[in-house]
């Protein structure tokens, strides 16, 4: 499966955005999905992390209650709304893709990785 993610930029503290990522090749809903960042120096951590079907959820502590995940499978789609944006959320956002119902925040379960876009919170 292809991952293509966009909605990145430049906001101030306090402001907000939404990443998307659009997913070909393969049968969309087949696959968990999820959101990593990797700021400069740093390991790639887990954002945010959702179920095949949606219905299942998961958020790295420091981004809970300020970013929510979804998709959309009819548009082969996910989503990241970002709310409340702090500069230590600047980072290198990827959107990943892994072939179990649920893989949350954990790397290892995720099989496909796009190639990034840019958040930067000033």
């Amino acid at each position: 499966v292809q991952l293509v993610e966009s909605g990145g930029g430049s906001v101030q503290a306090g402001g907000s955005l939404r990443l998307s990522c659009q997913a070909s090749g393969d049968v969309f809903s087949n696959y968990c999905m999820g959101w990593f960042r990797q700021a400069p120096g740093k390991e790639r951590d887990g954002v945010a992390g959702i179920s095949t079907d949606g219905s299942s959820k998961d958020y790295a502590g420091s981004v809970g209650g300020r970013f929510t995940i979804s998709r959309d499978n009819t548009k082969n789609t996910l989503y990241l709304q970002m709310d409340n944006l702090q500069p230590e959320d600047t980072a290198m956002y990827y959107c990943a893709a892994g072939r179990l119902r649920f893989c949350g925040l954990a790397r290892y379960l995720y099989n496909y990785l796009g190639q990034g876009t840019q958040v930067t919170v000033s």
